[in-house]
């Protein structure tokens, strides 16, 4: 039993680097201190507690960790730091002597974060507190799985629905900082999601790091998963985060476009290359003809269905004549936005055995083609509906921003200042969708 006695009254801030799964999982550690009667500390407002999620899926990201850490004891002084995450994982003593760092966990560790918080906390005034409770542990060795279903500041809520990986795909390092696939029950997170209905939620994001992977830990598949979330009354949507095209079955396909009541035809799939050498060199399950596949079945079930897609340029082994097999084969592909990241030599992957490297300038150039195909894809694919009705699930304007929703198919919608209203937050309103913003990326709302 932990004694909350110490966090009352007592601030906390947050900070989440990387992928929704992160974002998720710091939601409910900010969830759990809440109901120990930590509050967020309000903007400008020094902190007691400063917990940093992070991320190291490039070196760039491990920069920004470094400077977010540096930032928040900077700014506040004193302050017990917390560092999770993948980062953490990986470089965990770098991260420990950080002038200012409390408490550095790892993936392990990170399930039993508000008991490490809470002795750490306690205790430091009077003991000296080990910075590292615990030891790098292999992959294999990386077990347990933190639970999250959360929504923070948003709309939305995040369910984390797997963690870990099993693909080891060379220019990655996922397996080795989050461990091997594992997951939770299917009756576990339904009732987590019948909570979130409870709550007021109508929408769920399924989060994980290779989410079509789910099932290994129990014997169910995450198609039984998808059929027993579509269940829950209360949930109008669920959108799937992200999934392995080698994982996207047709029967999934079918069923989230013929029988599904709550399922969005929105998909986010990773590509990673659109050549067949490159795909063999990154260790993918899949070859060119499989991915294209997928799509057109998609499009075929689904016509105004949104399809994202992950794209890697310059990674080692691409050479011109690669990228340009790529960037033709996205073109001819009826897909709609691309997320565009360029590799990132990470220690210890296998891609450094690989003999060609992209000069910086070619990485920069190919990423700047990819956006612009992305953009032209995005616009013709918004033009479509500009005049239609649409159903759109509106989040509460923050930061001067609009207020904006997304449609089923993830068209971002906005209303003007004298449509908006603060009773449209969480609500299913319907909007004629008009003119093309190109600032925003989106199309204006009209009531």
């Amino acid at each position: 039993m932990i004694d909350t006695s110490a966090f009352q009254g007592k601030t906390a801030k947050y900070f989440t680097l990387g992928c929704k799964l992160n974002f998720s999982e710091t939601s409910t550690f900010g969830k759990m201190l809440q109901e120990m009667g930590v509050r967020t500390a309000a903007k400008g407002e020094k902190a007691d507690i400063c917990l940093i999620n992070t991320c190291s899926v490039t070196d760039v990201a491990d920069k920004k960790c470094r400077q977010a850490i540096h930032r928040l004891v900077r700014e506040n002084p004193g302050a017990f730091v917390v560092v999770t995450g993948c980062y953490a994982q990986l470089e965990a003593e770098t991260v420990s002597q950080i002038e200012g760092v409390s408490l550095v966990l790892g993936a392990n560790e990170k399930a039993n974060l508000i008991q490490f918080l809470s002795q750490g906390f306690v205790d430091r005034d009077n003991v000296a507190v080990n910075k590292t409770p615990w030891k790098r542990e292999k992959t294999k060795d990386i077990k347990t799985f933190a639970p999250s279903c959360s929504r923070g500041n948003r709309t939305r809520y995040f369910l984390k629905v797997q963690d870990g990986c099993d693909y080891f795909c060379t220019y990655c390092t996922i397996p080795y900082a989050r461990g091997f696939s594992r997951n939770p029950t299917i009756a576990s997170l339904v009732a987590q999601a019948q909570q979130a209905a409870a709550e007021g939620g109508k929408e769920i994001v399924l989060t994980g790091v290779n989410i079509g992977d789910f099932g290994k830990t129990t014997g169910e598949s995450f198609f039984d998963l998808v059929k027993a979330l579509d269940e829950v009354e209360g949930i109008s949507r669920y959108r799937i985060s992200s999934l392995e095209p080698d994982l996207l079955s047709d029967e999934l396909i079918d069923y989230c476009g013929k029988e599904s009541r709550a399922f969005m035809p929105h998909f986010h799939i990773p590509l990673q290359s659109g050549s067949d050498t490159v795909l063999k060199l990154m260790h993918r399950h899949y070859d060119r003809q499989l991915f294209a596949d997928k799509i057109l079945r998609i499009k075929q079930v689904m016509p105004d269905a949104f399809i994202g897609v992950d794209v890697m340029v310059g990674c080692r082994g691409e050479t011109p004549e690669c990228f340009e097999e790529t960037y033709e084969f996205l073109k001819q592909l009826p897909i709609t936005q691309l997320h565009v990241f360029p590799y990132s030599e990470r220690p210890g992957t296998s891609a450094l055995k690989i003999d060609y490297v992209v000069a910086e300038r070619d990485k920069k150039l190919r990423s700047k083609r990819l956006l612009e195909l992305s953009d032209e894809k995005t616009h013709a694919f918004y033009e479509q509906f500009i005049g239609q009705e649409a159903e759109v699930l509106f989040e509460k304007a923050t930061r001067g921003r609009a207020m904006h929703g997304f449609t089923k198919n993830y068209i971002r919608v906005e209303l003007s200042p004298a449509d908006a209203k603060p009773e449209y937050d969480n609500q299913l309103i319907r909007v004629r969708l008009g003119d093309f913003n190109h600032d925003k990326s989106a199309l204006f709302g009209e009531r």
